[in-house]
């Protein structure tokens, strides 16, 4: 989760939320309120189609008639049905299905079992059972079906609850359930889905042991997420928007429409290394449309982000909190090679951001690492490791390997290729000036704990002139403006590329705002 200013305070009420009146008039009604991984280096051969709807589109619907082979599941009560045997395939026919009545009724496939949905099949829990799809079988895949109206606790899954490896779930709709609609474990391939209006997450990506590896969530359509608003509930808990990845290494994000959802859009929390966040278009969003935070070594590219965190940046200007509101957050977010992956930076290159609050922020607080009181994980650096916090502590934590391995920094972030276009009064009918259409590279005076090596200005003045942190050959619309070194200052155009911080060097600037 966040360390800033404050929590980001994240609530109901985006623009652009799709009515799933389309989704819902495919199914029967409701009764009640594996791809090869792509290199990251040089530019695709050809832009890809533009994320496209697939909320009520026919691709969700599945085979009329069951495969060869397939074991019949009628519709009505599946509470006395067997889906245990390894490699069968359920096609469960047209109409709505439930559960045996109680919260732990659930279905735990075999390994390698195929579900498959029919013509307007419906998984309903009913609001009574917790889970539809757990167990840790291997290799289940699940297609074709709408899962609704289940009720896991936060941070549990109502799809693949136990984050089972080698699964595939394509072309379902996930919609209407509480906690998240879907977790994800190893070598799962999330493709082709519709996952609308749940109560917390639309995918939730953690596996105990931080084990998750070549993970591929492409083509899907995220919208309306974070129906119960988690963040207003529990301040601060980091714990809401339409994804959120904990310790994932190895991760592809590609070619989804993420809009509509009340917090933010694609957030990888906590010892996530090895993405590539490319080709989506996420929009409407209350919160940031990226955020990778404690993490390391990322590519970010070709994604176009529009109108995103209005109601958050509208919230810290309405409370007069100076700390910038991003499009794209870099919170602690480092490059480094000594983590393998198909990148030793965090490369930001080829992204439309477009009337969003703000531009690129990069922060870091220079009280949060391993083993202080500010951090708001118990995981150490993955340089360390995870469990070994104890190690950060003093005088060891002042000396060398610790003092760099200790804490995520902010480093070797290159912001470069991006088209960045603003106009303020485009955004939510005008924003205050001095908050939004910001750029930032900043930090925090150290000062807590007592016994902390990075107190002072030790953090800001290493991530603004010495982390290998770099913006350039970008092009500006508008009347961008740049928060650096720290939330007090904000300077214009000259002050960012000339001394002392020769940043944007190759960039171009109109001033004049549009789209």
């Amino acid at each position: 989760m966040t360390t800033r200013s404050r929590a980001i305070p994240l609530a109901l009420g985006a623009a652009g939320v799709l009515a799933l009146a389309g989704v819902v008039a495919a199914v029967a009604p409701d009764p009640g309120p594996s791809a090869v991984v792509p290199t990251v280096q040089g530019a695709p051969a050809a832009p890809p189609a533009p994320p496209a709807a697939v909320c009520g589109s026919p691709a969700l619907t599945g085979p009329a008639s069951p495969p060869p082979g397939a074991v019949v599941v009628p519709a009505g009560s599946n509470a006395g049905f067997d889906f245990s045997t390894p490699g069968a395939t359920y096609w469960f026919a047209p109409g709505v299905h439930t559960l045996a009545p109680g919260e732990y009724s659930q279905i735990a496939p075999g390994a390698g079992a195929t579900l498959l949905g029919g013509p307007g099949a419906v998984l309903d829990g009913n609001r009574d059972n917790r889970y539809a799809i757990t167990g840790r079988a291997t290799g289940v895949t699940i297609r074709h079906l709408t899962i609704r109206n289940f009720a896991a606790p936060r941070d549990e899954g109502v799809v693949n609850h136990d984050s089972g490896d080698g699964w595939t779930v394509e072309h379902n709709t996930l919609t209407r359930n509480r906690g998240a609609a879907l977790m994800a474990g190893a070598r799962n391939r999330i493709a082709g889905n519709c996952l609308a209006d749940n109560g917390q997450y639309g995918l939730n990506a953690y596996q105990s042991g931080n084990r998750i590896t070549g993970l591929v969530v492409e083509g899907n359509e995220f919208t309306g997420n974070n129906t119960e608003d988690w963040e207003a509930q529990l301040p601060g808990c980091g714990c809401t928007g339409a994804m959120k990845f904990w310790a994932v290494n190895g991760a592809d994000v590609r070619n989804n429409w993420i809009h509509g959802n009340h917090g933010t859009a694609v957030w990888a929390d906590t010892n996530n290394n090895d993405f590539l966040i490319e080709d989506n278009l996420i929009e409407d969003n209350d919160g940031t449309g990226i955020f990778y935070e404690i993490s390391y070594n990322a590519v970010i590219r070709g994604n176009t982000l529009r109108d995103n965190a209005w109601r958050t940046g509208r919230e810290f200007a309405g409370e007069r909190d100076p700390f910038p509101t991003g499009a794209i957050y870099l919170s602690e977010a480092d490059g480094d090679a000594r983590i393998p992956a198909r990148t030793a930076k965090i490369e930001v290159t080829g992204n439309l951001l477009e009337n969003n609050w703000g531009g690129v922020v990069a922060w870091a607080n220079a009280d949060r690492f391993c083993n202080s009181s500010a951090s708001t994980t118990s995981d150490c650096t993955l340089i360390v490791g995870p469990e070994n916090t104890s190690a950060c502590s003093p005088p060891a934590i002042a000396r060398e390997p610790l003092y760099t391995d200790c804490r995520w920094w902010t480093s070797d972030l290159e912001i470069h290729g991006n088209t960045f276009r603003f106009d303020p009064a485009a955004v939510d009918g005008g924003c205050p000036v001095e908050f939004c259409g910001r750029m930032a590279l900043l930090s925090n005076y150290g000062s807590s704990p007592d016994w902390s090596p990075y107190q002072g200005d030790v953090i800001q003045r290493h991530i603004v002139f010495a982390a290998g942190n770099r913006w350039h050959d970008n092009t500006y619309t508008g009347p961008w403006r740049f928060t650096v070194p720290d939330m007090s200052t904000t300077v214009p155009v000259p002050q960012w590329t000339g001394a002392p911080y020769h940043q944007d060097a190759g960039s171009t600037f109109d001033g004049r705002p549009g789209r």
